[in-house]
């Protein structure tokens, strides 16, 4: 399922995946140098926005490689200069066919996706990787015994996905086999990174260590931005030294206080009631900083109390209305959903797709799709709002009243033409509504 939760890059930040050259950012550092002396609105705009002292500075070569530093993500150009060095010793020793073995093959990789196994091997970790990518965000989490969840998530994935149904339940099966076979005596690293995709599986997996008596050596990288990397999206986009520079640099153990927040995670997210939920949103999440943004994007799937959509519904509706009644290929909608619109990307092509399928399916058309494009690709498939579809936008026509059937929301069900939960931004909290 891969390609469920790999988000399309695009344009500029994924263009050297965290790999700084020197020599390049020297070059840089005097470039932004001469532009500021010369009075270039974008340099001085930039000088301004990572300078401590603004304009107001003497405009050294030093104050040109502090901004280009911060601009990279780092204090100052000596801690990138760190950095850069770092890499390079681990990659001149990966290239001189000398790989660093950072850990053992007894450890495990726990990744929601194989985005990284290929990149793990090249850095040469001799761990086994073990992908476990069930997409909580998306379709139903209920509160089930294993077998009957299980079946409830394959024959979600099978319909909203087009996935064949038994490899899809063998698929999911071998992945739970996996982790519920890890016990003491094993030892564990979980790369996770900020996005609801990612939270929300690693708070099912801190669940699950939770309840066992003996528990294996439990090790986690967690990130939501890396040195290096501007307009940081996941771990899939990294370098493999860079790769080698998180686990030397941000791994840390699993501790008592972030196995019992990820229970009480997982157990509001497969609640019927989000209220325990947004609670925790709400509060913060300090065990585990990334979590709570995480969940308050989640929540935010939730039908709004002004239109009936959900957070992608309402931002795919949105970038049509800019088409000004023109129609739109889906691939370009979910482009400018994922470097334009979307706050915390997590969705990838597929899942995309679903949600255009879901906003289609209605008793009244809000999106209509374009007759000549029908055979096509599914990105190649062209979408424009109707009038129905404006109506749901301005809060005139409520979209819970014309949905063609119910979605999910982790545990929540939601039935059109029905009391359901739903969430309000102006309070930033769930209603029953």
């Amino acid at each position: 399922m891969s390609e469920v939760n790999e988000p399309a890059m695009a344009g500029p930040r994924d263009y050297f995946g965290g790999r700084l050259n020197l020599e390049q950012q020297k070059k840089r550092a005097k470039e932004l140098l001469k532009a500021v002396r010369d009075g270039d609105a974008d340099a001085v705009a930039r000088w301004q926005a990572h300078h401590p002292n603004g304009v107001a500075s003497e405009r050294l070569l030093a104050d040109a490689q502090l901004v280009i530093a911060r601009e990279n993500g780092f204090p100052s150009w000596p801690r990138m200069k760190a950095h850069i060095d770092t890499l390079r010793i681990a990659r001149q020793r990966m290239e001189a066919g000398r790989p660093l073995v950072p850990d053992s093959p007894d450890m495990v990789h726990i990744r929601c996706g194989e985005d990284i196994r290929h990149s793990l091997n090249v850095a040469g970790f001799a761990g086994a990787f073990a992908e476990f990518s069930d997409p909580y965000c998306q379709g139903p989490v209920p509160r089930l015994d294993r077998a009957a969840f299980l079946d409830k998530r394959s024959e979600f994935i099978v319909s909203a996905y087009d996935r064949p149904l038994k490899e899809t339940r063998v698929k999911l099966e071998a992945e739970y086999d996996t982790v519920d076979a890890i016990g003491a005596g094993g030892r564990v690293t979980l790369w996770f990174e900020h996005d609801s995709y990612d939270q929300l599986i690693l708070a099912r997996l801190l669940a699950n260590f939770s309840r066992l008596d003996a528990r294996p050596d439990l090790q986690m990288i967690c990130v939501g931005e890396v040195p290096g990397v501007q307009g940081f999206v996941g771990l899939g986009q990294l370098h493999p030294e860079v790769l080698l520079w998180l686990w030397e640099n941000e791994r840390k153990p699993v501790t008592e206080e972030q196995l019992a927040l990820g229970a009480e995670v997982w157990g509001a997210i497969t609640d019927p009631d989000p209220t325990s939920l947004a609670r925790i949103a709400r509060d913060g999440t300090p065990a585990l900083p990334l979590m709570a943004p995480a969940l308050l994007r989640h929540l935010r799937e939730l039908p709004s109390v002004r239109t009936g959509l959900g957070m992608t519904q309402e931002l795919a509706l949105s970038i049509l209305a800019e088409a000004e009644g023109q129609s739109l290929p889906a691939g370009r909608i979910f482009h400018a959903l994922m470097t334009r619109h979307e706050p915390l990307p997590f969705l990838g092509d597929l899942m995309f797709w679903h949600v255009l399928k879901d906003l289609a399916d209605s008793t009244e058309q809000v999106i209509e799709p374009d007759p000549e494009t029908a055979g096509f690709p599914w990105p190649k498939r062209g979408y424009a709002l109707t009038e129905a579809g404006q109506r749901v936008l301005a809060g005139e026509l409520d979209r819970l009243g014309i949905a063609g059937a119910p979605r999910w929301v982790g545990g929540v069900e939601i039935q059109p033409r029905a009391p359901t939960w739903r969430w309000d931004e102006g309070r930033s909290t769930v209603v029953m509504t």
